[in-house]
């Protein structure tokens, strides 16, 4: 007899369709699986085989065929073993294959017939319901991240019979506790939907810890408003670690668009938990440590998994002493930063990840870190060769994509411990900032400035007379490119922003270049 169960993988970070076909036939006892299996997909069989016994059901001793269609797609993981028991289960005659019309299965099987979650439920629960299913059956601890989608049926179980004695032997009425199981999966839906967080703001850093340094702090409002990219510049100790690191309690919470897309990446990595009751609705804070690999960084591997230039969509990365990783991981940076997304090309195939993340770093002057500093009892003890090596480590082209490049002097005399502004009413500034963003760029899909070009920055990035003089000239004595001009144009519209005016006036732009001390530094 043969049935068809349908299942779903992830691609990149999104779902995509999987069949399972299962087919028996008298022969010799033997499973086969076909269909671009790997190793976990083809160790299915003996999961599926004990949990079928353990749950009072039998495994049937014949010829065994399963195909998971498409068949020139690599399948991998564990997420079809739940589909392969139904789909036996169902060709053997043990259960009517008519009730599992328009439904899902996703799960993993232990021995015992235990269903355990899988990475990914979250963008295989939006596949389902953008392709019209109705119902889908999640592993127990997977419910709350399945009912994130509405407008389909999410059924939890915790185990195959479970499933077997709950759902398939009384299908009739959702709303009264199964018999032999005693759950309700409406009321387990309902609850769950009730109890959704969206993140608060209590017990985090705050920007009123920082003391002085309140060009960093201008600096740092200027960024979280437009989205724009920082780099802090300065001896050790003179806070640029700690201003990094309150970035995030400067930034307004995300949409319901930016929000689900978040939480579509971390379910895709398995790093949701069990904890997660809701959207994800914090920027996330990714801080990797200088020795990660390229992969690490960008994506990769033979089957393409997000880096954590995705998994700081919508959020910040933050690189903390930025020379000291690799070249090649900091070059590999350029395009993600241009093009707000991850492409990686395979024999297989192609993975396209997102990637619109702010990027925020730190760098000493030098090798010692006390290069420049007006501080008698520690000088500068690295050689000029050393200082250009080290400053070599970033290119000029990605130091260009770096909006904001901000030195942070050293703080000779102690200032006043009396607390500056704090991060709510900062995070008020910013979202004044981004509601007008996002009112004057409701039509054309735009959030932030940093996303101006072209057209839009020409309409939206218009300067007076006297600024447009003030940045030509500049540009000229400088030798600024064209990336380090459209970006000072983008800073400016956010200065203006922040004052709450739609002109741009000379005295936004001349801030905007105070920020450009790399170029500065250079002429």
């Amino acid at each position: 007899m043969y049935v068809k169960i349908m299942s779903a993988s992830v691609l990149g970070v999104e779902g995509r369709f999987i069949e399972v076909e299962v087919n028996i036939c008298s022969g010799l006892p033997q499973v086969s699986v076909v269909g671009l299996p790997d190793s976990a997909v083809r160790e299915s069989v003996e999961r599926v085989r004990a949990a079928i016994q353990n749950g009072g059901m039998k495994f049937p001793m014949d010829r065994i065929t399963i195909n998971l269609a498409p068949a020139d797609l690599r399948k991998e993981g564990s997420a079809f073993d739940l589909a392969i028991a139904a789909g036996i289960l169902c060709a053997s005659g043990q259960v009517d294959a008519s009730l599992l019309e328009d439904t899902l299965f996703i799960g993993e099987l232990s021995l015992n017939g235990t269903v355990r979650s899988v990475p990914g439920v979250l963008p295989m629960t939006e596949l389902a319901r953008s392709a019209g299913i109705g119902r889908i059956i999640v592993p127990h601890s997977a419910v709350a991240e399945a009912s994130l989608i509405p407008g389909i049926e999410v059924f939890g179980i915790s185990s195959l019979a479970e499933w077997i004695h709950g759902f398939v032997d009384d299908p009739t009425d959702g709303e009264q506790s199964h018999r032999n199981t005693g759950f309700s999966t409406k009321k387990l839906r309902a609850a769950n939907r009730s109890n959704l967080s969206y993140g608060a703001y209590e017990g985090e850093l705050d920007l009123s810890d920082v003391i002085g340094q309140e060009q960093g702090k201008r600096a740092l409002l200027i960024a979280a408003s437009g989205m724009h990219n920082l780099l802090f510049v300065g001896p050790p100790g003179t806070g640029k670690t700690m201003l990094c690191r309150r970035l995030p309690t400067l930034m307004p919470p995300l949409d319901d668009e930016e929000a689900l897309s978040v939480t579509k990446i971390f379910s895709v990595c398995g790093k949701l938990g069990n904890s997660q009751s809701g959207l994800i609705r914090r920027r996330t804070f990714r801080a990797p440590h200088h020795t990660i690999s390229t992969a690490g960084l960008i994506g990769g591997g033979s089957i393409p998994k997000p880096g954590e230039v995705t998994l700081a969509h919508n959020g910040i990365l933050f690189l903390d002493e930025m020379p000291e990783f690799s070249r090649a991981s900091l070059e590999a940076l350029r395009q993600p930063l241009e093009d707000r997304e991850v492409t990686i090309g395979r024999a297989r195939g192609v993975c396209k990840f997102p990637a619109r993340f702010m990027l925020t770093a730190s760098m000493n002057p030098c090798p010692c870190g006390f290069n420049g500093g007006t501080v008698n009892d520690r000088p500068c003890t690295c050689t000029p060769t050393a200082i250009a090596r080290y400053r070599a480590r970033m290119s000029g082209p990605l130091a260009d994509r770096l909006d904001l490049q901000v030195e942070l002097p050293r703080q000779t005399v102690k200032p006043s411990s009396e607390a500056g502004m704090s991060s709510a009413l900062a995070r008020e500034i910013v979202m004044d900032a981004a509601a007008r963003q996002k009112s004057r760029y409701a039509k054309h899909g735009i959030h932030w400035n940093s996303q101006l070009q072209g057209p839009f920055l020409k309409k939206y990035a218009k300067l007076a007379m006297d600024a447009e003089m003030l940045l030509q000239q500049v540009y000229e004595q400088l030798g600024l490119s064209f990336r380090a001009h459209d970006r000072i144009l983008k800073m400016s519209r956010t200065i203006a922003d922040l004052a709450g005016r739609e002109s741009i006036r000379s005295e936004d732009v001349a801030e905007a270049i105070s920020y450009r001390c790399l170029d500065q530094a250079a002429e």
